[in-house]
């Protein structure tokens, strides 16, 4: 709902870009103070598979799956050698399994050549890895090794920040370079995570619910994005 039960149509033209991120933030913060990732890992090696297989399918569907793929190659040298057929029934269920077949299995054996069997904790040392962008970079290095690097841009960051308006960049590299620009490091590593829930919640692809929404007030395109609704 509106604060004051109304949309202050000044109040969004009239906020800065990081006045608008920032006040983003602080409200989502409250709305979502323990959002975290939904993938399950135990260690680094573990959730860099995870993140690689959890392109195009669900946190939830991608949980299902990695328990049997660990219990089977529990660590980067166990997958390097395995049998691809093996493998791929294992991921099949996540979707594309013969390209993230490969991709994990690659990586697996780039980390054993090239890293000693450790998940590197640097962003330049991750992409080296294939399957490795910079948004699963910024993912496994902030939450396996506790570094800020970045801002993780996936498909509901990148959503929000155009309706936003905090960015109208169509590669999401440059969508991330725009949200750093705006907000304050300590703000990064939570952006994906508060994002990601109220893209689910709320601020969904198809019909956002604008007025049930938190930061409709603030946002220049609530109200405006086909299929809105009005509430829950």
């Amino acid at each position: 709902m509106y604060p004051n039960g109304k949309r202050d149509e000044n109040m969004t033209t009239e906020m800065s870009r990081q006045q608008r991120a920032c006040e983003a933030m602080r409200r989502l913060g409250g709305l979502y103070p323990n959002a975290r990732i939904a993938l399950d890992y135990d260690e680094p090696w573990h959730l860099l598979v995870a993140v690689i297989l959890s392109a195009q399918t669900t946190d939830v569907g991608v949980n299902k799956v990695t328990p049997r793929l660990f219990a089977r190659f529990a660590g980067p040298g166990d997958l390097a050698g395995a049998d691809v057929a093996e493998v791929e029934e294992i991921v099949r269920p996540t979707g594309f399994y013969h390209q993230k077949t490969k991709s994990i299995m690659a990586a697996a054996r780039m980390v054993v050549t090239e890293f000693g069997g450790r998940v590197p904790d640097t962003m330049e040392d991750l992409m080296r890895i294939p399957g490795v962008a910079r948004k699963t970079a910024n993912i496994v290095i902030g939450n396996a090794y506790g570094k800020v690097e970045g801002i993780a841009v996936d498909t509901h960051v990148f959503r929000l920040a155009h309706r936003l308006g905090l960015s109208g960049e169509k590669d999401p590299n440059k969508v991330e370079r725009d949200l750093c620009s705006l907000l304050p490091l300590k703000d990064w590593f939570h952006v994906n995570y508060r994002f990601i829930d109220h893209g689910r919640a709320i601020c969904t692809a198809k019909r956002p619910i604008c007025g049930a929404c938190a930061l409709s007030d603030i946002c220049p395109s609530a109200f405006h994005v086909v299929g809105w609704r009005q509430q829950a």
